[in-house]
């Protein structure tokens, strides 16, 4: 007989690192945000990866079974930008395992995230919580981090600075183009996979310090030598514009001061290749939101790729439902989003061979919903279970 899934906990066997096999059956299931909704299908993972996708497929003996009557099943979400700054992750190395995937399932998981990149945190603390995470002595997503994050000379952020000197101290603030790329160099050996520029410093309310194009220059060129991705902050025109000249991939949000973002600037960032992170619900109760909506909605009209985030960590309400309205408020449709969650941070961190959609060969990354979102712009919040490798990481009742 096959093994049949409970649907409120984790059986003992099915979640732990070696637990690689399952078959979901009868869900609808999205094997792209371009393809058709497919009815009905079973997806059999084996090994942890997608080996059968259908109406007809047969399920071998002894591979549990997730019965899906009334699910959508598309690929894992990613959420790209999200940081482990709070308390609760210090010593990652020693906390208790069940208390760190408690806590990741509170933050991450149960919002359907099976991939997540930290956009700045202490190395020790996220590279620790991820060595953890990939033995499989805690479950959780894959995680990317920046590391520590690069500020413009004597210009911390002021929403950082009560932070504790010791942590302070570790906030790198190079002053030259060569301590820019020592600090990167220090980050990759810490076990960073990204670079994150702070290229618009907010010292105060309504007071912008752009970082140097020169340092920033540096940090850039010295991260796409060890084929890493670059994050920056941009926060207004200037640091946007630093952003694009020194070689940046990816605006970690849309700037918020918006004087000069003109159509020709976004045509100019779409010719760069470069990516936006909207992360609106963080500025859903600025004055200017319906401004900051327009411009990610011409950023995608004009051929930008956006990829999702919500700077999770830094905001500590967890809720990505605010995210997801503010995003269809913008106008962005149900498969933009699901690209957002899916196939485009796929493709921008080079692993749409493995990653993004539901497809045979491909890792057995799934977000299982109880809603429609082509009927439902708030379906993504409506997540059932997060499935990393074959592994149930995250359920709801």
């Amino acid at each position: 007989m096959r093994i049949v899934f409970l649907l409120l906990l984790c059986i003992p066997g099915l979640c732990n690192a070696a637990a690689q096999d399952l078959a979901i059956v009868d869900a609808k299931v999205y094997p792209s945000p371009e393809a058709k909704a497919v009815k009905h299908a079973t997806i059999l993972i084996r090994g942890g990866k997608i080996t059968a996708v259908g109406e007809h497929v047969v399920i071998p003996h002894g591979v549990a079974t997730l019965p899906c009557t009334g699910c959508i099943v598309v690929a894992g979400f990613w959420n790209t930008h999200v940081h482990f700054t709070e308390a609760k992750w210090v010593d990652a190395a020693h906390q208790p395992a069940e208390k760190l995937a408690q806590q990741l399932r509170e933050m991450l998981t149960l919002s359907g995230f099976t991939t997540v990149v930290d956009t700045a945190s202490i190395p020790d603390n996220t590279v620790a919580l991820r060595r953890r995470i990939e033995s499989g002595e805690v479950m959780g997503p894959r995680i990317y981090t920046a590391g520590a994050g690069l500020f413009p000379p004597h210009s911390l952020p002021y929403y950082v600075k009560d932070m504790p000197p010791e942590v302070l101290a570790q906030l790198p603030q190079p002053n030259t183009p060569a301590e820019a790329a020592a600090a990167v160099q220090k980050n990759i050996a810490a076990g960073a996979d990204i670079v994150k520029l702070f290229t618009g410093s907010i010292v105060a309310p309504g007071n912008i310090v752009p970082m140097p194009l020169a340092i920033a220059t540096a940090a850039a060129a010295t991260g796409h030598e060890h084929g890493q991705l670059v994050f920056a902050h941009p926060s207004n025109l200037a640091g946007t514009r630093v952003a694009m000249e020194s070689g940046v991939d990816v605006l970690a949000h849309s700037p918020e001061e918006l004087d000069g973002i003109d159509d020709a600037l976004l045509h100019q960032m779409v010719a760069r290749h470069m990516a936006i992170i909207p992360t609106l619900k963080l500025f859903s109760r600025d004055s200017n939101i319906a401004q900051i909506r327009s411009v990610v909605f011409k950023f995608r009209q004009f051929g930008g790729q956006l990829m999702f985030g919500t700077d999770t960590g830094f905001l500590t309400d967890y809720s990505v439902t605010e995210e997801y309205r503010q995003l269809a408020l913008a106008g962005l449709t149900f498969r933009d989003v699901l690209a957002m969650l899916t196939t485009n941070p796929a493709e921008r961190f080079h692993v749409s061979k493995e990653k993004g959609q539901v497809a045979i060969g491909m890792a057995g990354d799934l977000t299982v919903l109880s809603t429609d979102p082509a009927t439902d712009s708030l379906a993504f919040t409506q997540v059932r279970y997060a499935i990393r490798g074959g592994k149930v990481i995250a359920s709801k009742p």
